[in-house]
């Protein structure tokens, strides 16, 4: 006997990254127009360390228009054959964003390495400006994008990629400041070589999560032994089994559980009851707005039970 309930709203609530889209389409804004000034600055001045930090912030507002487009998908209603809709769109969209960071971090590097020894004349006043301008963009990006973080991978994504590019400025910064200074050529290499280095943890600790919601794991934040002793500690709770906890997307965890109960309370007053605690239950140890019950009766459950055995 199984009741689906979502809060007593059987809809697909919306999903994190929605919630943050307006948010998402300044930063893009802002992103491109940095990348527009560091390409010409890197060409200008001759700095690999400038034209990588430009391409990491182009390989991020690419990664969060994806993420955009994603989010728009995700709205698209459920269907017969999309019973939750297109919401597993932004986790796609996260998974390409962190390929794409480690491709561009592992050619950020070998660049580095063939340049190094081989630096040409680098124009510093051209590289730090470029540069400058870069980190105030990325500050402002990242003080837009922190209240969103915690709730949407695309958005945590979004923000680890443009904290990485603050350091990567910041780098540029320091590089052009050491060759102005003492003419060491190659702090530009060196810099580019810090600039992937910073990424490519950034890219695993992303596809990480990615890949925990694809395989559907249980969410980090849940201990699946406690919740079913919450469910137990329910009246009118026999038993609970099979019981499943994961993530469709950001913000949209889902919950389901044979729950055993005595065959007197299968009554629709008292499977009303049983319901009302289980969802309460569950709204006070686990947020979910998603969440699917099927009631057993206790002999049943011995019926069962006695042919596995």
């Amino acid at each position: 006997m199984g009741h689906q309930h979502g809060g007593h709203s059987h809809g697909i609530p919306g999903t994190a990254t929605g919630r943050h889209r307006k948010k998402l389409v300044i930063v893009v804004a802002i992103t491109a127009a940095v990348v527009v000034i560091q390409v010409i600055g890197a060409v200008l001045s001759g700095s690999l360390a400038l034209l990588a930090d430009a391409g990491h912030m182009l390989s991020d507002a690419a990664g969060v228009s994806l993420a955009l487009l994603a989010s728009w998908f995700a709205t698209r209603p459920a269907t017969a054959k999309r019973t939750f809709g297109m919401q597993r769109a932004e986790v796609l969209a996260a998974l390409a964003n962190g390929v794409a960071l480690m491709v561009i971090a592992v050619v950020v590097f070998i660049e580095a390495v063939k340049r190094f020894g081989d630096v040409g004349e680098i124009h510093t006043g051209l590289m730090l400006g470029a540069a400058l301008a870069g980190g105030a963009a990325n500050l402002v990006c990242l003080l837009i994008l922190r209240s969103g973080q915690k709730e949407s991978l695309n958005l945590r994504g979004a923000y680890l990629e443009v904290l990485g590019d603050l350091l990567g400025s910041a780098a540029v910064v320091v590089a052009a400041i050491v060759i102005a200074t003492t003419g060491y050529r190659n702090a530009d290499p060196l810099a580019s070589i810090l600039i992937a280095l910073m990424i490519i943890p950034r890219a695993w600790s992303l596809l990480r999560e990615v890949i925990d919601v694809l395989l559907e794991a249980t969410p980090k934040d849940i201990d699946l032994d406690k919740l079913r002793t919450h469910i137990m500690d329910v009246d009118g709770v026999v038993d609970a089994h099979d019981i499943h906890v994961w993530t469709i997307t950001s913000g949209v965890p889902v919950f389901s559980a044979h729950v055993v109960v005595e065959d007197a309370t299968l009554t629709a007053e008292g499977m009303d009851v049983v319901l009302d605690r289980l969802i309460h239950c569950l709204s006070t140890h686990f947020d979910t707005e998603h969440c699917t019950f099927q009631l057993e009766p206790l002999s049943h459950a011995r019926h069962e039970g006695e042919q596995h055995a």
